[in-house]
């Protein structure tokens, strides 16, 4: 049986210096890795984040025309559970991420804040309910 040692969530970006302004913001680090075609953050001892511009996967996986979804357009979530979910949700917005829904007990149990950053995909932050 074969064991995953890390983990790896790559997110396609239209503008890869923005969103690593943005995510940088939101995460209160920098980034783990910034180079032309990839920038990623350590947000786990084993849980990296990327961020590769939407040209880069099409050019790798050579998709010729393949398009993207649309601006606006639900992309996929992020859903990270942090010590502090409301500090990372404020710094979301403040760095441009719109609010899809303030923090508020969620009936599986967590407390979550969610908002969508400019690339389309849902940031949620969480922690669970102690008592839980």
């Amino acid at each position: 049986m074969s064991t995953v040692t890390r983990s790896h969530f790559i997110l396609y970006v239209k503008d890869q210096e923005a969103s690593r302004a943005f995510y940088e913001t939101v995460l209160a680090q920098a980034p783990a890795l910034h180079v032309p075609g990839m920038t990623e953050f350590a947000i786990a001892e084993s849980v990296i984040v990327g961020l590769m511009p939407e040209t880069g996967i099409i050019r790798l996986l050579d998709l010729g025309a393949f398009q993207m979804p649309a601006s606006g357009q639900i992309r996929g979530e992020l859903y990270l559970v942090v010590d502090n979910p409301d500090a990372y949700h404020a710094r979301a917005l403040l760095a441009g991420a719109k609010e899809l829904s303030p923090m508020a007990q969620r009936n599986w149990g967590d407390f979550a804040a969610y908002s969508l950053d400019p690339n389309g995909y849902v940031l949620a932050f969480a922690r669970p309910n102690e008592r839980r």
